[in-house]
C-alpha cells in the first residue's frame, strides 16, 4: 500500500516584492531537515506568490469607476475593492449579496476575482491574483531544479466555494510539471465495467490535501509538500486552465 505525506515547509518568511520564492522553498526545507525528492509536489498559495511578485493593491490608490459604485451597493462591499475585483476580471458571471463571482483574465472561475485580503499586511491591502499562475508555477519549478536538481511539479493555490457545497476548498490555480486531470477513461473497474466519464482533477484533489496543513488563517503556511503521490503524469505543456469547464457545458452559467 502506498503512503502519501502531506508536510509543512515551515520558517517562510511573509513574502515581499522581489522574493525568489523557489530559493526560499529551498533554504526552509533544509533548515526543516527536508530534502526534496523527485516527484515531490509542492503546493503554494497565491497570497504568497503575488506577493513576491508586487502584486499588491493599496485600495487607497484606487479610483472607483461608475460600475464600480453600483456593484459595491448591491453587494455592499467598498468601491475600490470592487473596482479591484473588475479590473481582475475578463466577465462578470453572477453578482449577489456580498459576492461577485468572476471569470478572471487567467481563466478561473473566482469570488471576486480571487482578491484576497486575508494574510496582508496594510488594512488597506488586497492582493490579486498572479497575473499568470502557470507561468509563475513554472518559474519556481525552474529555480527548485536549478538550486538542487530536482524534479519537482509546483501547483499554485487558492480558495475556492462550490455550487451547492457550503465550506470552501483550495484549488489549483497554476501548474508545472503535472498533469492536472488524470484521465482514466479506457480502465476497467473491479467489475471489468469500462470506465467512459472517468476524469479526476488530481490537481484540486492535492491542493486541497495540501491545506491541511497549509490553513487559511494565522497558521503562517504559505506552501507544503505532497509526497508518495506519483501517479500524475510529468508534463511539460500543461495549463490550470484545463480544470475549468467549457462554458457552453456549464450548467452553472
Amino acid at each position: 500500500m502506498s503512503t502519501i505525506q502531506v508536510i509543512a515547509i515551515e520558517g517562510l518568511p511573509l513574502s515581499k516584492a522581489g522574493d525568489n520564492i523557489g530559493q526560499l522553498i529551498v533554504d526552509a526545507t533544509k533548515k526543516q531537515g527536508i530534502q526534496l525528492q523527485e516527484r515531490d509536489i509542492i503546493v503554494v498559495t497565491h497570497v504568497f506568490v503575488s506577493k513576491s511578485e508586487g502584486n499588491v493593491v493599496n485600495l487607497d490608490t484606487v479610483e472607483p469607476s461608475e460600475r464600480a459604485f453600483e456593484v459595491a451597493k448591491q453587494t455592499n462591499k467598498d468601491p475600490a475593492l470592487v473596482e479591484v475585483i473588475l479590473r481582475e476580471a475578463k466577465e462578470v458571471v453572477r453578482v449577489g449579496p456580498n459576492s461577485i463571482i468572476t471569470e478572471t483574465r487567467s481563466g478561473t472561475i473566482s469570488a471576486n476575482s480571487g482578491v484576497d485580503r486575508s494574510n496582508v499586511s496594510g488594512e488597506r491591502n488586497v492582493v490579486p491574483l498572479p497575473k499568470d499562475p502557470n507561468r509563475s508555477a513554472q518559474n519556481i519549478r525552474a529555480e527548485i531544479k536549478r538550486l538542487t536538481d530536482v524534479n519537482v511539479a509546483v501547483i499554485v493555490s487558492d480558495t475556492h466555494g462550490r455550487p451547492f457545497r457550503v465550506g470552501e476548498i483550495n484549488v489549483a490555480i497554476g501548474v508545472a510539471g503535472i498533469k492536472p486531470i488524470r484521465d482514466r477513461r479506457g480502465e476497467k473497474d473491479l467489475f471489468g465495467y469500462t470506465l467512459r466519464v472517468k476524469q479526476t482533477a488530481i490537481a484540486d484533489e492535492l491542493t486541497s490535501a495540501a491545506e491541511l496543513v497549509i490553513g487559511q488563517a494565522a497558521e503562517g503556511i504559505p506552501a507544503a509538500i505532497i509526497r508518495g503521490y506519483t501517479a500524475y503524469q510529468i508534463s511539460e505543456d500543461v495549463s490550470a486552465t484545463e480544470l475549468i469547464r467549457p462554458k457552453e457545458k456549464d450548467l452553472f452559467r
